[in-house]
């Protein structure tokens, strides 16, 4: 067995098809959650943000999903910081906002904000609205959610597979936010700790959710919709360029990732879901940084231990990751 991958540290799939994601979901902010989480590129502490020189001078403009005049907002460099400037455009609470959409007011899972934002892209945030209370009999293993979280310290259900235990409860729908799972505080954690949480209910028995479903406006009052599929529409913006949000140092303006870059990323981010239960775009755009100039699976198995070690990867996992950053380079999509 290759040294590198003899000596990992080896951790079950967290759920079946109960992840989570940032969005492009899961941008990190570099701050432990109650269960001992962190940010994005992995659960370690970032460095402190860079002096406003060294920022990119971009506005963008926003607008409030359920409605709201036009705001202009610059001057940040990860999402935490985007969070605030939109409470600070909108005169709100900087944790009243739970997730932006780009380029769309609906709750589509398939254009959430992650990691890039088109330079062109228009930004929409949706804040918190009806809290509620759901009683849940886990039936079976897999409850059928996808768990994303906004890179700030809120898990939410990105997804609902058809049929599922989850699909059968209307009350729960796509773009609730998960605020406690029997009375625990989820609050502040990541969607891999959500997902562990839920895994770890015992079937058979009943358990209590505590949800906020973000705040509508009145065209977007309808019937539940289950999520976008796995790669079902474009995950990045539609500039011409883009500005890259990071959990550790600045943001920085890059051109739109190549077809091999967008097409690694999703093939990585469907093996997160797979094995770990997640779904979490800029985790998978870092992994296929660190994986596409590697030449064997061990050096690739040392790269994402030194930069992402916390997540224990299973060996099977890391395989897999190559492979499709292989596929990917050659064309095999």
């Amino acid at each position: 067995m290759p040294l590198g991958l003899g000596r990992r540290k080896k951790a079950p799939p967290l759920v079946e098809n109960e992840e989570a994601e940032p969005g492009r979901g899961g941008l990190g902010v570099g701050e432990p959650g109650p269960l001992g989480g962190g940010g994005a590129g992995g659960p370690q502490m970032g460095l402190p943000p860079p002096p406003p020189a060294l920022r990119p001078r971009l506005v963008f403009h926003t607008q409030l999903a359920h409605g709201s005049p036009t705001g202009r907002i610059e001057g940040f460099t990860n999402v935490k910081e985007l969070y605030g400037k939109i409470a600070e455009a909108f005169r709100l609470p900087a944790a009243e906002v739970m997730f932006c959409t780009l380029n769309t007011h609906k709750v589509d899972m398939d254009k959430l904000l992650g990691g890039q934002i088109g330079l062109e892209d228009f930004i929409f945030a949706h804040i918190k609205g009806q809290r509620k209370e759901v009683e849940v009999f886990k039936s079976e293993e897999a409850l059928g959610l996808t768990i994303t979280d906004n890179g700030a310290g809120y898990a939410f259900i990105k997804r609902i597979k058809e049929g599922s235990v989850i699909d059968h409860i209307q009350l729960i729908s796509v773009g609730d936010m998960i605020e406690a799972i029997n009375g625990q505080s989820l609050l502040g954690c990541r969607h891999y700790e959500v997902a562990r949480l839920l895994k770890e209910l015992p079937r058979g028995r009943t358990f209590t959710l505590k949800l906020t479903e973000p705040r509508k406006a009145f065209d977007m009052i309808s019937v539940r919709s289950g999520g976008g599929r796995p790669g079902s529409g474009p995950q990045l913006g539609t500039g011409r360029g883009t500005l890259r949000l990071r959990s550790r140092g600045p943001a920085t303006v890059e051109d739109v990732p190549s077809a091999f870059e967008e097409k690694a990323i999703e093939k990585v981010d469907d093996l997160l879901e797979s094995y770990m239960g997640i779904r979490d775009t800029e985790l998978a755009a870092t992994m296929v940084e660190l994986g596409k100039d590697k030449r064997n699976p061990d050096e690739l198995a040392e790269a994402l231990d030194e930069r992402l070690g916390d997540f224990a990867f299973p060996d099977e996992f890391v395989f897999d990751v190559w492979g499709a950053i292989g596929d990917a380079k050659v064309g095999r999509f």
